[in-house]
């Protein structure tokens, strides 16, 4: 046996979420398992680095296996692509350590948030992005945004659902650029709570729109009760950009700005 790690992409738009459920309920995880099932005739338990929401897309996915498969790493991608859907890819695959976990081993993991921010309306993005029509204060959400830079408690912008034992959370960035109509929401931490980044993105926007203040998120943030910030912006524009391990250069270097989003 020996361990493999994948790097995936997928839409998330016809998704529900990335862990397996019950039923007839299409999920990342279990496409994946099916998958190489197909591929090598065995019962294979995936494990990824975060459970994506229903809707939520990914570029940078990591998982890790176990497999008596003898085809090549090099050749593991193309051999599998064969048999998954073409809203999912295996983009790299690379044998590791027996002790690596695609979850655990994580160090850093990188969000991006998109939005349209027009008055016009949006038919190929729809699935891809959030369109917002209000105009936007950038200066102020770039300010506010500086807020949720180190570590606290993120309760207050977490929702109900989660079993996690902590909710402190260390935020290394969150930046916002602005292309056009476009605006990318960047956030990297050593972790995210649920739906931590949706509801960071929908308090920023009504920071932008002039019904919050950078001040009041602060408060907001101290106090740690939940629902007093903005609301949870919807899935669709959320993006699993990059999970960061030892090894990377990038973690080792503190250089994880790109989102690597092709923005118009």
């Amino acid at each position: 046996m020996r361990r493999l790690k994948l790097i995936l992409e997928y839409d998330g738009t016809h998704f529900a979420g990335f862990q397996k459920q019950s039923g007839k309920v299409r999920t990342v995880q279990g496409v994946l398992e099916e998958a190489l099932f197909q591929l090598t005739g065995e019962k294979i338990n995936v494990v990824g680095a975060g459970r994506t929401d229903s809707g939520v897309h990914a570029l940078g996915q990591v998982v890790h296996f176990e497999t008596s498969s003898t085809i090549p790493e090099d050749r593991f991608p193309a051999a599998l692509n064969g048999h998954l859907p073409s809203d999912m890819a295996v983009l790299e695959a690379a044998a590791v350590n027996a002790s690596f976990h695609a979850r655990y081993d994580a160090l850093k993991k990188k969000y991006c948030y998109l939005v349209f921010n027009s008055r016009k309306p949006v038919a190929i993005w729809r699935r891809h992005c959030y369109h917002f029509p209000v105009p936007l204060d950038l200066s102020a959400m770039k300010e506010c945004a500086q807020v949720f830079v180190g570590e606290h408690d993120f309760t207050a912008f977490s929702a109900v659902g989660s079993s996690v034992k902590s909710t402190v959370r260390h935020v290394f960035s969150m930046n916002i650029e602005k292309k056009g109509e476009w605006i990318r929401f960047i956030s990297i931490a050593n972790g995210f709570l649920y739906k931590m980044v949706r509801l960071m993105v929908g308090t920023l926007l009504e920071v932008g729109r002039g019904k919050l203040s950078p001040a009041q998120v602060k408060h907001i943030l101290e106090e740690g009760k939940r629902g007093h910030g903005g609301p949870t912006v919807p899935p669709q524009g959320l993006y699993l950009v990059k999970v960061y391990y030892q090894a990377d250069e990038e973690v080792n270097k503190g250089v994880c700005l790109d989102s690597g989003l092709p923005i118009p």
